[in-house]
């Protein structure tokens, strides 16, 4: 069965055809202007997953996932704490934070985290394009996107241009041609009011103004929506196969990317457009701006990482999800169930009781039904709510084997361990933990990962933690070594 995808371009099921030797991926990341919670989280999974499932399809995959870094939020927080000197200091501090919590939920890294802070000659240069080409116009040192020089405008959130309204800041509508033009650079610094607009903390006089670049057009800031396809372009190509994100962003921020790559490149930007449902609390869209979130560092604290991807795989990308406590408690009871499972399925592999000669057709045909249907089912739209029921069934078919079997299949419980490795690690990645009592290479693991989070804070300067890591590690019997190329350690 060939993979299909819904197109939020076309609304419609297609099959899955990609254009060249890689399958190239782009995913709209987080602004970093907060803690991420939940509801990013959500958008993370399902990317991961569907970058997984691709790569376990024998796709050759080119995943990238952008950090914002230049964002009135962010600047609105400079000064909230001593060593928040800049937008620079409270994005690499909120970074970090991210990367963190990416390799506890255990995401595969991406080909490249591109930042908008190191893509200013990429933006500049794409405005420019867009100016020659008269899809673009100066005004008082900024450049909007005249929309109506685009005919395809409107393509992707099925609005007709004539019915938009306004885009952009009040202060920029008196520049504009027309009201649904937008920014593609902003003259000078962040303003007051949008400082005050996002401010936790009162600035008195002293309001940052966000960090400005020079231009062709003078000192300024880059619009929101240009940042993605400069991005996108210089780690993918003018044509990528599928651009995931929220779908909250397909206007206007998606529809914008449309025109303004299109119309730079003449080539269609994105062939399939994938769109994630909301993650929701009370009947309300998860959001730091309305206080309604479980940051994702509480919930790993309360859950973990398994319980807590469970959750996420029990809805379809494309559908909304509600967060509850009993949704999570139901997400908990299905991964116990399925981690005692595997567990129990090596115990009897690994048994004098499990023999050569012993086959339990049962099982085998179990096996190979879960093999067919989680293939099915991922094929489907990557429908992980039935790719999930699969694995459950498998879980019934291996209990039933274990409690009642006499000797054990060695060759069916192998294959079902397998098949819970590939198809629950692999692809849905979670963390089958097998019993190792103290094994080396797994400690090496764990202080591999504490040493990646212990980085991550000194890039971001918080270097006191980062000591309070070392020292913890100190007094585990773990000596850490910093050299020019890095960290190591040795155990003590």
């Amino acid at each position: 069965m060939a993979l299909s995808v819904t197109n939020s371009l076309t609304d419609e099921r297609e099959t899955f055809e990609p254009t060249g030797d890689e399958v190239l991926v782009y995913v709209c990341g987080l602004t970093v202007s907060d803690d991420p919670h939940l509801g990013h989280a959500r958008l993370w999974t399902h990317a991961d997953v569907i970058a997984r499932w691709l790569d376990y399809s024998g796709y050759d995959v080119r995943h990238v996932e952008n950090f914002t870094d230049v964002n009135e939020k962010i600047a609105a927080r400079v000064g909230e704490r001593p060593e928040w000197d800049t937008e620079a200091d409270v994005a690499r501090h909120y970074i970090a934070r991210v990367i963190e919590y990416m390799r506890r939920l255990n995401f595969r890294r991406t080909a490249v985290y591109p930042r908008v802070s190191e893509h200013i000659p990429e933006i500049i240069e794409l405005v420019e394009t867009l100016s020659e080409a008269g899809h673009a116009y100066e005004a008082n040192g900024s450049v909007y996107f005249d929309v109506t020089t685009f005919d395809d405008y409107g393509k992707l959130s099925n609005q007709q241009l004539e019915d938009l309204e306004a885009q952009g800041d009040p202060d920029e509508r008196s520049e504009k041609r027309n009201p649904a033009d937008f920014a593609l650079w902003k003259a000078g610094g962040v303003t007051p009011a949008a400082i005050a607009e996002h401010a936790k903390h009162d600035h008195g006089d002293d309001h940052p103004t966000g960090q400005t670049w020079e231009s062709p057009w003078g000192e300024g800031r880059p619009g929101w929506h240009i940042e993605c396809s400069a991005m996108s372009m210089t780690h993918l190509d003018d044509t990528i196969d599928i651009h995931i994100g929220g779908h909250d962003l397909v206007f206007p921020h998606h529809e914008n990317e449309i025109a303004q790559s299109e119309a730079a490149t003449g080539q269609q930007f994105a062939n399939y457009w994938l769109h994630t449902g909301l993650l929701e609390t009370d009947d309300e869209k998860m959001s730091s701006s309305l206080g309604n979130f479980f940051t994702v560092e509480d919930a790993l604290k309360e859950y973990g990482p398994n319980v807590i991807r469970t959750f996420y795989l029990s809805t379809e990308y494309g559908s909304k999800q509600t967060f509850s406590e009993d949704a999570m408690a139901e997400a908990e009871e299905r991964w116990d169930r399925l981690e005692r499972t595997y567990h129990a399925a090596i115990d009897a592999c690994d048994s004098v009781d499990a023999t050569a000669k012993t086959e339990d057709g049962d099982l085998r045909a179990a096996i190979d039904d879960t093999h067919e249907e989680f293939t099915a089912a991922m094929n489907d739209d990557f429908n992980v709510r039935e790719a999930m029921a699969a694995l459950r069934s498998l879980t019934n078919a291996v209990n039933r084997h274990v409690e009642e079997a006499e000797p054990y299949d060695y060759q069916g419980l192998k294959a079902a361990i397998e098949a819970f490795e590939s198809l629950g690690g692999e692809v849905f990645g979670l963390q089958f933990d097998t019993k190792t009592d103290g094994d080396i290479a797994l400690a090496g693991e764990v202080v591999d990962l504490v040493l990646d989070i212990r980085e991550a804070d000194r890039e971001a300067g918080n270097y006191e933690r980062a000591d309070e890591l070392r020292d913890s590690l100190a007094n585990l019997g773990v000596e850490v070594q910093d050299s020019d190329d890095g960290p190591t350690f040795r155990f003590e």
